[in-house]
């Protein structure tokens, strides 16, 4: 009897194991979720928060009275999807729709937060809209940039809110990138590109032309942030020109000279700068390492913002709108387990309230943690990334998956990835590579990526790998690569070249073609060509490097299986190029997995999408690494 029972203990043992590493393997469509609410706004009163809620398969716009809780749905929509909206007055919004064709076809309204009036702006309209000043001009006028009169550059207009109508504020004469308005709304900064060098030009009222001020080359960084209003003719702005760090300076408009230096270090990047309008001077900068920290430069927001350090402990938090007062503050955390959530907080009372969770389907504890790395690579070059373990492994002969970002520049950053945490959960381990030419680490080190997509680039991905090996914490034989655009175009390049390191590989909307890539950079970016030159090489005069860099060319030399997903609606990509690439690898007798998901402004089609193309991409790593 007693071994008929220890026999009915263990079989029941072994199910509950069965059911636990069951339950330890969190649905596809949990980590992808499309978010319910999001896209939080307050208005300038502080009085009514709004935001997007997905209703009937599409987001629309609501809005809450903050005091009372009563809530107005503003808009109900069919066919086409918000891309963005925002508040232009205490009691006005305005939304921007785009249809899912490959034109984009856009609708611009204004709407009353009660939702009782509304007037359409524009219909139907197959250009693009920038927003350059949100708050009302004279009640009724707010900035923006078109490309209507030209679709390869953005002029600036005066948009009537009331009629609809667009008068020309400032032509652009074909190299203007970028449009800078004063605290006022008034156009005083234009940043000129000849593809290469930028010029920013300043006038010191719309009746004046634009005078060229300072010209550097696109490596150098000279990003305004805002106009002193205490001092004329001053312009604060992220920079690095004559040092290799961003810094926080004070920028002469008339000279060119900087004035003041608000913060700089050797060893600290610069990401972002706030300004506050309530107090008129710059508040705090944002440096990025490993992870994003504030630097204050007032005294009383570093009071204030510690209230909201003790009321939302062991998170990382970001302000992602607050009212023209600096009281009432939407506010999202986050941590490298947690995708986070969104709060409103009221500094006057110093109370905050939960908003929603951005994916509550993610618990925390059956996340894993993303730790920052660095190695050196062949040359000598630090190389920093992350490293993520899954939960529940020892550190050692781990499958892996490596993860290069896309370019140019960007890189990878520390906190919440849907895509990091998937992988981690079912068992790999994920090396994120901030390989030379990614941003955030210098200007040398950006530049020391230029021209070497298919060289040095792949080596510190490569370098990655064999310092995990090293370290005992990867299987040799079980490692994978795998990324977005050019990080797919990264991983196609290293699987093929490096068949004794990848076990398999793929790219999701990747880049296969540098001749491809190039030719569909969008009209209104023309102006960067010869930038994009200098960073990959011009085609037609580096027509070897740029043939010898692209994997399409290549698909001879492939052995190790293949993973492609392709997305028919992006305009950046050459859906049928990346077909025949497929035919041609499967003439090779190389196993491909091939899938196209559509995605899209649609947020149920989007997640839609992302859950076959995540399911697509379990199936293909488990046959090509787990079964090994």
């Amino acid at each position: 009897m007693w071994n008929r029972i220890l026999l009915l203990v263990l079989v029941a043992s072994i199910w509950a194991c069965k059911g636990t590493k069951e339950e330890n393997t969190i649905p596809v469509d949990n980590f992808f979720r499309t978010q319910d609410k999001a896209y939080y706004h307050v208005s300038p009163d502080g009085k009514s928060l709004s935001y997007l809620k997905l209703q009937d398969k599409k987001l629309d716009l609501f809005v809450e009275n903050i005091e009372t809780g009563v809530i107005n749905q503003l808009t109900h929509l069919n066919e086409k999807s918000i891309s963005f909206y925002f508040w232009t007055s205490n009691n006005e919004l305005i939304y921007y729709t785009e249809d899912e064709s490959k034109e984009r076809k856009s609708d611009l309204f204004v709407v009353s937060k009660d939702g009782k009036t509304q007037k359409q702006l524009s219909a139907n309209e197959k250009t693009r809209v920038r927003v350059i000043e949100d708050q009302l001009i004279d009640d009724k006028y707010i900035i923006v940039a078109s490309n209507k009169r030209d679709s390869t550059v953005f002029d600036v207009y005066r948009l009537n809110v009331r009629t609809g109508k667009m008068d020309i504020a400032a032509k652009n004469p074909g190299n203007v990138t970028e449009w800078v308005t004063d605290n006022k709304g008034i156009l005083k900064i234009a940043v000129a590109s000849d593809g290469v060098n930028e010029t920013l030009l300043y006038r010191e009222n719309e009746s004046l032309p634009f005078k060229p001020v300072i010209t550097n080359n696109f490596e150098t960084t000279l990003q305004p942030v805002a106009f002193s209003e205490n001092e004329k003719d001053v312009l604060f702005a992220i920079s690095n020109v004559n040092r290799d760090k961003n810094a926080l300076v004070a920028l002469d408009l008339k000279s060119g000279k900087e004035k003041k230096v608000l913060f700089a270090n050797d060893t600290l990047n610069v990401v972002d700068a706030k300004y506050s309008k309530a107090k008129k001077k710059m508040i705090f900068v944002t440096c990025e390492s490993w992870k994003k920290e504030k630097y204050y430069l007032d005294d009383s927001t570093q009071v204030k913002y510690a209230a909201i350090d003790k009321l939302l402990p062991n998170t990382e938090w970001r302000i992602m709108d607050k009212d023209k007062n600096d009281n009432v503050f939407v506010i999202r955390t986050y941590t490298d387990k947690n995708p986070g959530s969104y709060y409103v907080y009221v500094s006057s009372q110093n109370k905050l309230k939960k908003l929603a969770d951005i994916n509550p389907s993610i618990n925390e504890k059956d996340m894993s943690e993303m730790k920052p790395i660095s190695y050196k690579s062949r040359d000598g070059l630090t190389i920093n990334g992350y490293l993520t373990l899954p939960n529940g492994k020892k550190p050692t002969n781990l499958p892996v998956v490596v993860l290069p970002h896309s370019g140019p520049g960007g890189r990878n950053t520390w906190g919440y990835n849907a895509d990091v945490q998937f992988l981690a959960n079912r068992g790999y381990a994920v090396l994120q590579v901030n390989y030379r030419g990614s941003s955030g680490y210098g200007k040398s080190f950006y530049a020391a990526g230029f021209k070497q997509w298919s060289d040095k680039i792949q080596e510190d991905v490569n370098d990655g790998v064999k310092w995990l090996i090293q370290k005992k914490i990867a299987n040799p034989k079980k490692v994978a690569i795998y990324g977005n655009g050019l990080g797919g175009f990264i991983a196609l390049n290293c699987l093929y070249k490096n068949p004794d390191i990848y076990n398999c590989g793929g790219s999701n909307s990747g880049v296969i073609s540098l001749f491809s890539y190039l030719t569909t950079i969008p009209p209104f970016l023309k102006s960067n060509l010869q930038m994009y030159y200098e960073i990959f090489g011009n085609p037609e005069t580096d027509t070897d490097y740029t043939r010898f860099a692209s994997p399409v060319f290549h698909a001879d030399r492939f052995k190790a299986p293949v993973f492609i997903a392709q997305n028919p609606k992006d305009p950046r990509v050459n859906v049928a190029q990346g077909v025949q690439f497929v035919k041609e690898l499967k003439k090779r007798n190389v196993p491909v997995t091939y899938i196209e998901k559509e995605e899209g402004p649609n947020p149920v089609l989007r997640q839609q999408g992302r859950t076959a193309l995540y399911k697509a991409l379990e199936g293909f790593l488990q046959e090509n690494l787990d079964k090994k």
